[in-house]
């Protein structure tokens, strides 16, 4: 199998670390976390402009047909960096959407505002008694006057404050975790009858709590097929995995990089800690972990079009697992090295810590995960 990368994908990774490295240093991110989006529309119009935003979106859309590499490596450039805007949100999570759930119709007039950077999108499908079960869906959807009326509330909703569409998943048919009976629908964010509240996460990124209630749609706004939408569901996160491992491969590259400077600057009892023979194995054991979940983080990208569900599932958990493994020993390993100054608010490796600490709970944590391997082995 070939790892090697395209002469384009190389242009890609250098040209978004060009953009990045003279835009998003620790100090204009942490400006960028007290206005009152938390993010920058400026930068996100200059992902458009590079075609950022269209990466993975066919051409006939406005995009430039890129694959799951494509995407990983440009998520592991926004990993390095704790880029704010509302990519997995908009590009991954809803353009999968859109790409697997979409009709000619539907894919002909978001994908290409998604693409120009005039469309923001937000995937509404937890909720606060699901946890981490897909089926597990009490928000409603009843057909009314040749349309549906949604009734319920979503949590956690990624950049749901800034969305202007929101993919809403509800159940048409079945009880309250029943496989079948899910459907998915875009809503305008204005919608009457939808409220939400945004905040920020743990790791300053932005969330929203979301309530529907009588939000009337037009039968057109059904994406996908009726009563059989968790497959499409099971794929958009699956989609959001594969995006978010590789985002912590990123941090965990600017962690290793920023503690082994730390470790031969920092000077004690007249020489660098460096040069201790225990920080060195710590900081060798930290490498292996990386490039350990670096693999793994490859894995779930080319398992992202695997045709076998049964498959596809077990790469992309295998993937959480290992990532997630090594993210949580990198990052807890570089706040230790890093002594006191690491858990302080100046300091940019404890805002990648916290970074990392987010993206292990999205989309099943890791013990999750490693119950889902169980079973299928059991």
């Amino acid at each position: 199998m070939d790892f090697d990368l395209t002469d384009d994908q190389r242009l890609l990774s250098d040209s978004v670390a060009k953009l990045l490295a003279g835009t998003y240093s620790f100090e204009q991110r942490k400006a960028l976390l007290k206005t009152p989006g938390g993010w920058s529309e400026a930068l996100w119009n200059q992902f458009a402009e590079l075609g950022l935003l269209g990466l993975p979106i066919a051409e006939e859309h406005g995009g430039f047909g890129g694959g799951p590499v494509d995407v990983m490596l440009l998520m592991q450039a926004f990993g390095r960096h704790l880029v704010l805007e509302p990519y997995l949100a908009t590009v991954v999570l809803g353009g999968t959407a859109l790409k697997l759930a979409g009709d000619a119709a539907q894919q002909g007039e978001i994908l290409p505002e998604i693409a120009a950077g005039s469309l923001k999108l937000a995937f509404a499908h937890s909720e606060r008694q699901s946890r981490y079960d897909v089926a597990d869906v009490a928000t409603t959807a009843r057909r009314d006057a040749g349309g549906w009326v949604l009734e319920g509330a979503k949590s956690v909703v990624l950049h749901g404050d800034s969305a202007d569409r929101l993919i809403v998943s509800a159940r048409t048919a079945g009880g309250r975790d029943e496989a079948m009976g899910l459907s998915l629908f875009l809503v305008d964010a204005e919608a009457s009858g939808l409220a939400r509240r945004g905040y920020a996460l743990r790791d300053g990124t932005r969330a929203a709590e979301v309530s529907l209630s009588g939000v009337r749609l037009p039968a057109e706004a059904l994406l996908g097929e009726v009563d059989h939408a968790l497959p499409v569901i099971d794929r958009i996160i699956e989609a959001g995995i594969a995006a978010t491992v590789a985002e912590v491969i990123g941090t965990c590259e600017t962690m290793q990089a920023m503690t082994l400077d730390y470790l031969n600057t920092r000077v004690q009892f007249g020489k660098p800690i460096g040069e201790n023979q225990a920080l060195q194995h710590r900081a060798a054991e930290m490498l292996i972990a990386l490039e350990q979940g670096r693999s793994m983080a490859m894995l779930a990208a080319m398992s992202v079009e695997e045709p076998d569900p049964a498959e596809r599932a077990r790469a992309i958990s295998m993937a959480k697992v290992g990532v997630g493994q090594a993210g949580r020993f990198v990052s807890q390993n570089a706040i230790q090295l890093h002594g006191g100054i690491g858990m302080t608010e100046e300091y940019a490796v404890g805002h990648f810590f916290r970074r990392v600490m987010v993206i292990e709970h999205l989309f099943g944590d890791t013990a999750t995960h490693l119950d889902r391997l169980a079973d299928q082995v059991a």
